[in-house]
């Protein structure tokens, strides 16, 4: 399934208010990536596969300069308007994640945001190759994905399988993505030109007890996401 198809309609709208306030999207994965990035106070920030929004207005909220969203559905983009309730500083653009991102400059950007995207995009190499490309000397990309243990706990098989797989996200939804090994995953961005700074394997905040207790412990005894916090090093070039 092409990136650009994924999240239409029912399961885009789904998505877009789960997100909100959900234990694992609003208080595991955005509390850790938002940590990750640090301060973006003036800085100019890129959210690839900004799904709703979510990322968009919390950066504002931060400092952030300008945000450039990109993401390939024409349904989460449409929350994300919504969202940023006309904030000239954010600019959306409809775009699938498989190609290149052409109508981006070389060395725009200070920051790149990648939230619980890279695992449903096959042309990984290509995509972090660009993030490397737009990220100025010394800028830094935030990534988040699916944690390869959590992968191998609900689908079983051996940890070393990378296929792509199938999971139920409610209302007889289901999302399509491929799961990867730690060393799969890790090896593609330093492959990238990216150099490792921070890694975070982050549990829910407090505040997800109100919503779902029962998904907020599971957060405390199975690694559902795994982030990262990487650097483009001046003195390298991104493999193509």
């Amino acid at each position: 399934m092409r990136v650009h198809t994924a999240y239409e309609g029912a399961l885009g709208d789904h998505f877009a208010h789960r997100a909100t306030d959900s234990p694992y999207n609003a208080y595991t994965d955005r509390p850790a990536v938002l940590a990750l990035a640090g301060d973006v106070t003036g800085l100019r920030v890129l959210d690839a596969g900004c799904g709703a929004g979510h990322y968009i207005t919390e950066l504002r909220a931060r400092g952030a300069a300008e945000v450039v969203g990109v993401d390939g559905s024409a349904t989460l983009l449409g929350h994300a308007r919504e969202r940023i309730a006309g904030d000239p500083a954010v600019r959306l653009h409809r775009h699938d994640l498989e190609e290149p991102l052409t109508f981006l400059a070389d060395s725009s950007f200070d920051v790149v945001v990648m939230a619980l995207v890279h695992h449903h995009v096959e042309a990984r190499r290509q995509l972090l190759a660009e993030m490397h490309r737009v990220l100025r000397p010394g800028g830094v990309l935030v990534l988040s994905t699916t944690h390869p243990i959590a992968d191998w706990t609900w689908h079983g098989g051996s940890y070393f399988d990378e296929e792509r797989v199938e999971a139920t996200v409610g209302d007889g939804l289901t999302i399509n993505y491929r799961r990867m090994t730690l060393q799969t995953f890790l090896n593609e961005l330093l492959d990238a030109g990216f150099a490792l700074e921070r890694v975070a394997e982050p549990r829910a905040a407090e505040e997800a007890r109100r919503v779902d207790e029962r998904r907020y412990l599971k957060t405390q005894r199975t690694p559902f996401f795994l982030a990262v916090r990487m650097r483009k090093d001046p003195g390298t070039l991104a493999t193509r």
